[in-house]
This record gives structure tokens, C-alpha cells and sequence, in this order.
């Protein structure tokens, strides 16, 4: 065995894991982000656990989303947005939208169980109308976690003149 194949068999399991940011309703959709981490824990870092609005503590809106920006999309591969019944009135769901918009990051939705309509964030169904943003439900996800990945490239893929994101901030939870 030569060093170049030494070298192969010792670093193939360390590979860095992409990162992904999480965008959901911590008051209600928790146990789905809980569930979503612990199944693809092995794949990516996975880079929200934590309410936005509990950690930058402010209503001022520029300063929010800069953050966001700043601190949870950058260095991240993609945003994954959970949407729950209460992901369209949450402002920021809405604010997270638009900085992933505006880093120009893939946006993949996920249309969770309690919302068997698809109802989301007006921002993100522009994104889907206009066919920037990839869309699946929980349930494919969680049937086949390795799609995923797929939904990333996929994602990846799109066209970023398809970006949607004129609308104005949704400056209040609804």
C-alpha cells in the first residue's frame, strides 16, 4: 500500500459534513426539528436549534436579518424551511426567507403533517410558484432521507433569476 491510498483509508470517514440552516416555528414544530436532527445528524451539521428571536433580541428588522445573514446562512449549504400551520404568521420565518433569498442560498420547503393544505410564508410560496425553491413533504422526507441530499442539488440547480424576494417584511406574528 503506497502513502496516496495509506492516506485515502485513514481520511475517508472524515469528510466535513455540509451545513444547513433550519427555519421553523419553535412554538409549535419543534418535535418535527427535533426529528429532522437526530435523522440526519450522520449527514449534515445541521445549524438551528435555537430561536432567532430568542437570540438576537430585537424587532428591528434590518438588524435582524443582517444577523441572520451574517451569523446562520452564511457558511451554510442551503435553508431547509419546515412549514407548519403557524410558519406563514411568524415574522421570522418570514425574515430567515429573506436572507437566504438574499445570500442567493438554495431554499428547500417542507410541508409538515399539521399543514395538509401546504399554507407557507408568502415570501417562500413566490419562490415556489416562480420554481426557485424545491418543495417536498415530511413524510417523502422521512421515507427516504437520502432524497435530500438530491433536493439540495436539485435546489442547487435552479436558476437565481427565478428569486422572489420584493415582497414587503412581515413585521408582526399573526
Amino acid at each position: 500500500m503506497n502513502s496516496d491510498e495509506l492516506y485515502r483509508l485513514v481520511f475517508a470517514g472524515l469528510q466535513t459534513k455540509r451545513s444547513i440552516f433550519v427555519s421553523y416555528h419553535h412554538g409549535g414544530d419543534k418535535p418535527y426539528y427535533d426529528a429532522f436532527s437526530k435523522l440526519f445528524v450522520d449527514t449534515y451539521q445541521v445549524v438551528q436549534d435555537n430561536s432567532v428571536e430568542r437570540e438576537i433580541d430585537s424587532d428591528n428588522s434590518e438588524y435582524v436579518i443582517r444577523r441572520i445573514r451574517e451569523e446562520f446562512i452564511t457558511g451554510s449549504s442551503c435553508t431547509v424551511v419546515l412549514c407548519g400551520t403557524e410558519t406563514p404568521r411568524r415574522k421570522f420565518a418570514d425574515w430567515e426567507i429573506k436572507a437566504t433569498l438574499d445570500k442567493e442560498h438554495r431554499l428547500i420547503a417542507v410541508r409538515l403533517p399539521s399543514n395538509p393544505r401546504f399554507v407557507v410564508p408568502e415570501r417562500l410560496m413566490d419562490n415556489v410558484t416562480s420554481g426557485y425553491t424545491v418543495w417536498t413533504t415530511w413524510e417523502q422526507l422521512i421515507a427516504q432521507p437520502t432524497t435530500l441530499p438530491a433536493l439540495a442539488e436539485q435546489a442547487n440547480a435552479r436558476n437565481k433569476a427565478l428569486i422572489q424576494n420584493q415582497r414587503e417584511l412581515r413585521t408582526r406574528n399573526g
